[in-house]
């Protein structure tokens, strides 16, 4: 397994010494919970998210496959992957499969014990029954998806900006303000919030209203217009920790994906969409440098991220644990100059 390489397109071989491949097997998965023993090969390896006071691995694990192409046994070995790999950060909404995820992820860190030790980040706001980020539905949105969860408090809450519902929000942020001030969450961040409804918030901020501390967009290699620019310019300027999500465009960056034949259901029509003169001419960069770096073509693509000024730790999906070990060495590929302007120029 290689992981957590430094120096330029390079990595270092630590960890699981009998793995030799890129990719490595999983080892067998024990009918009972255990949780795991020992501190995980990266679990020195921590990132300040923003001004929080929140310490983070550079990859936070999202729970968007959970319950719906992930089952909770695979979805409890992905966690388990992901932890053993020193992963501390994982991501939910209550959107998520109805809830499912939540409800999934709940059992794990019941099961395991460990509660404490991850840094739990939900997004709230788009859950059927709680539509919108208006008082009344945010306080029982929060609610829900504590008791999904089985927790007391939530780390990072993601206030969905994407649904209109009409709320003004200062009102949303009061009710953020008591929501934190009651414990039930320690820090608010946002997701979909456009340049300017963040400067709305800071100015709210600057009367006594919480701060929005945390931002969560789309963005990779082939989706870049709606965060490079006003918006990166703002989470800049904010001090924001960027934890962007859809790192892998659905799983077309993994390179996995070339040829629109045989692709069906919602995952065809998100893959499709990409596979193009761009999309190959951005897996054709991301192959050459993959070989250059001796890791996989989803490590190089976040590594890429990673190098993004602002970024703070990108949200990764997965719906098999074998998944897990080419994402985590995302975060020990190290790109020189010339290799993320090779990807940035193909990706534009």
């Amino acid at each position: 397994m290689r992981l957590f390489g430094v120096g330029t397109g390079s990595v270092t071989t630590i960890g699981h010494p009998a793995s030799t491949t890129a990719t490595a097997s999983v080892p067998p998965h024990p009918s009972a919970p255990i949780p795991v023993q020992g501190p995980g090969i990266g679990s020195c390896l921590r990132v300040d998210l923003g001004e929080t006071g929140i310490r983070t691995f550079p990859l936070i694990l999202g729970g968007a496959e959970f319950g719906w192409n992930a089952d909770a046994d695979a979805a409890h070995r992905i966690l388990d992957r992901y932890a053993e790999f020193g992963g501390n950060a994982v991501h939910t909404a209550d959107s998520f499969a109805a809830g499912r995820s939540e409800y999934i992820i709940g059992r794990w860190l019941a099961s395991r014990g460990n509660r404490e030790d991850i840094v739990l980040c939900a997004r709230v706001g788009g859950h059927p029954d709680h539509v919108g980020l208006g008082a009344v539905n945010l306080v029982r949105a929060v609610e829900d998806s504590l008791t999904r969860l089985g927790v007391a408090h939530i780390d990072v809450l993601y206030l969905d900006g994407t649904i209109d519902d009409g709320s003004a929000l200062e009102d949303t942020l009061a009710t953020a303000e008591w929501l934190v001030e009651t414990g039930k969450v320690r820090v608010i961040g946002a997701f979909g919030f456009s340049p300017e409804r963040l400067v709305e918030a800071r100015i709210l901020a600057s009367a006594g209203y919480p701060r929005i501390e945390v931002l969560d967009e789309p963005y990779n290699l082939v989706r870049r217009t709606g965060f490079e620019g006003d918006l990166r310019l703002v989470a800049a300027a904010q001090g924001l920790a960027v934890t962007p999500s859809h790192a892998l465009e659905h799983g077309f960056l993994s390179g996995r994906h070339r040829s629109k034949q045989a692709l069906q259901g919602v995952r065809g029509v998100q893959l499709r969409s990409n596979i193009n003169r761009r999309g190959i001419k951005v897996l054709r960069a991301l192959d050459l440098i993959a070989q250059e770096a001796q890791a996989p073509v989803a490590a190089v693509a976040i590594a890429w991220l990673l190098a993004q000024r602002t970024v703070t730790a990108p949200i990764v999906n997965a719906f098999a644990a074998e998944q897990v070990d080419e994402l985590m060495q995302g975060a020990g590929v190290s790109l020189g100059r010339g290799q993320i302007a090779d990807l940035t120029r193909a990706a534009s």
